[in-house]
């Protein structure tokens, strides 16, 4: 495997002998959802919180759209989260933001949440693999 070690904003990552992106072990889960979603998460291990900041968002009936687009944007930019988990009812707040995110690494997981079943209809990735083999959700 070849390992990229370089310490600047860009990720690091293996490459595979086949030539495959896979993420290296020891990256954070950040989780932007409503409090049981990120509660959950937090008592399951994966919180995480520095000086600077943390790798979650509660988010609130007061939480603004400009703080859940700026929190994703943060995560998204570290280079030590290696996933972000999102309750799928947010992601359909900042749909706009997610359609423009193309990065494989952190890869964007849309979650059910307690009062919000998972819709695969309305999760970007899932349309992304049915336009990629022609099919429906």
């Amino acid at each position: 495997d070849n390992i990229s070690t370089d310490d600047t904003n860009k990720p690091a990552q293996s490459t595979s002998a086949e030539g495959t992106l896979t993420m290296d072990i020891g990256k954070l889960v950040a989780v932007i959802g409503d409090e049981d979603t990120v509660t959950g998460f937090l008592l399951a291990g994966v919180g995480h919180r520095t000086a600077q900041s943390t790798n979650f968002l509660i988010v609130k009936p007061d939480t603004t759209l400009e703080q859940v687009e700026q929190a994703f944007q943060q995560f998204s930019a570290r280079d030590d989260v290696g996933i972000i988990l999102i309750n799928q009812h947010i992601a359909n707040d900042i749909r706009h933001v997610l359609k423009d995110y193309t990065q494989t690494i952190p890869t964007v997981l849309e979650i059910p949440s307690k009062e919000h079943p998972y819709d695969p209809e309305q999760d970007y990735i899932m349309q992304r693999v049915a336009m990629f083999i022609g099919g429906g959700v």
